[in-house]
């Protein structure tokens, strides 16, 4: 286990959740450019985000954390994601595998593992798998031991968060061939961590290969995943909401940046007929269009936030899939609102914004990236069957 050079803060309530995002995010925006070009991986940076408790804040009360809002959340990771969209990008999976914990860990697993959230230790992820059939096709083996605990077998990829991590949530299929979480150590011996991964975009989150080989697990670091969707529930709606921020984030991000951009750097075109480029009508008119589409993308995840927290305070099939079609328009309007910003911002600072030097590319680079995580036509798909059919969405876990 990592050990940090002091307790971290707890951090009390929503408002002082958003006061430490909003500083964090101003002093992760210096230098995120400098982290992309040079793939420096965020270490520091993360230890910050330990420190200052913001990786706790879904902690329940009852266990000594602020229990914050899906409004909350969603606008923490909105604020940091603008600043740095790989380093936002990093806990994602944590705040997914504490969710996992309230869902279905037992009181003694909820009791140890938020206490570890709170002293600032941080969950990784394990759980996509390259060359099976499809993403649930889940072939990592977490197999019985005549002792009653379990021995964990497999190779992930895309595995966001594990190298920074102290615990790596892995998952696995049980004998029963269903789907269970196992909280294992980073360090714990046959767990293996490689950085291999060379995406375009959000280059510095190491989301690169975990091999486990035999891994020893206990069996009270095992939960049973699988009963998450025996009912109502908001496990995918909370991860994509969260996408969803990131999302939205990158685009307001790559929106200031070409607002900064055209009002000190760029030259007025010379049949525009004025002094500079921020007073050509043209560029106006194409800000404007800008500002509209990613004010959309943060209306849209305002809501779908208000409707996963009306849902946790009345959990049913109704408002369950009243969070997850919310959460999926959301997804879809921020995922389109970064690719075209992050684009689009060289279209109106001009020739010079395409410096490599300016590292402004990374903006594009990791909206590119990022909203491949899972087909948004899908969303559409259900948003549409919702709306004219009545019909629920599914509870895969991705919506």
């Amino acid at each position: 286990m990592s050990s940090l050079p002091e307790p971290a803060h707890v951090i009390a309530d929503d408002t002082e959740a958003l006061k430490v995002a909003a500083a964090l995010a101003e002093e992760f925006r210096t230098g995120a450019a400098e982290r992309d070009a040079r793939r420096r991986l965020p270490r520091a940076e993360l230890d910050r985000l330990s420190a200052s408790g913001l990786l706790a804040i879904t902690v329940p009360d009852g266990h000594g954390g602020a229990d914050v809002s899906a409004v909350t959340l969603a606008e923490v990771f909105r604020l940091l994601a603008a600043a740095d969209a790989s380093l936002a990008q990093i806990p994602q999976s944590h705040f997914v595998y504490i969710n996992v914990l309230r869902r279905q860990g037992t009181p003694e697993q909820q009791a140890f593992f938020f206490g570890e959230v709170l002293a600032g230790r941080r969950f990784g992820n394990a759980q996509s798998e390259a060359g099976t059939k499809h993403i649930q096709d889940i072939r990592t083996r977490l197999e019985p031991r005549p002792d009653g605990s379990y021995e964990l077998t497999g190779v992930k990829h895309y595995s966001t968060g594990a190298l920074f991590a102290d615990w790596i949530p892995v998952l696995a299929r049980g004998a029963d061939e269903e789907l269970y979480v196992a909280y294992v150590p980073r360090e714990a011996p046959g767990v293996s961590v490689v950085d291999d991964w060379d995406g375009m975009g959000q280059r510095t989150t190491a989301s690169g290969t975990v091999r486990l080989e035999g891994v020893h697990v206990p069996t009270d670091r095992v939960v049973p995943h699988h009963l998450t969707f025996h009912g109502p529930q908001l496990h995918g709606a909370v991860a994509q909401l969260l996408h969803s921020a990131i999302d939205a984030g990158i685009a307001s991000g790559a929106l200031a940046e070409a607002v900064a951009f055209v009002r000190t750097k760029s030259r007025p075109w010379f049949e525009s007929g004025f002094e500079t480029a921020a007073e050509d009508p043209l560029l106006i008119q194409r800000f404007g269009e800008l500002a509209i589409q990613v004010r959309a993308a943060e209306a849209l995840l305002s809501a779908a936030a208000r409707a996963v927290d009306t849902a946790r305070g009345r959990l049913d099939d109704d408002t369950a899939a009243e969070a997850s079609i919310a959460v999926a328009a959301a997804k879809v309007a921020a995922a389109d609102a970064a690719v075209e910003t992050g684009s689009s911002l060289f279209e109106v600072s001009g020739t010079r914004s395409a410096l490599d030097a300016l590292g402004l590319h990374r903006h594009w680079r990791d909206a590119r990236t990022h909203t491949l995580h899972d087909p948004a036509r899908w969303k559409v798909q259900h948003i549409g069957r919702y709306v004219l059919n009545g019909t629920r969405p599914p509870r895969h876990g991705l919506l």
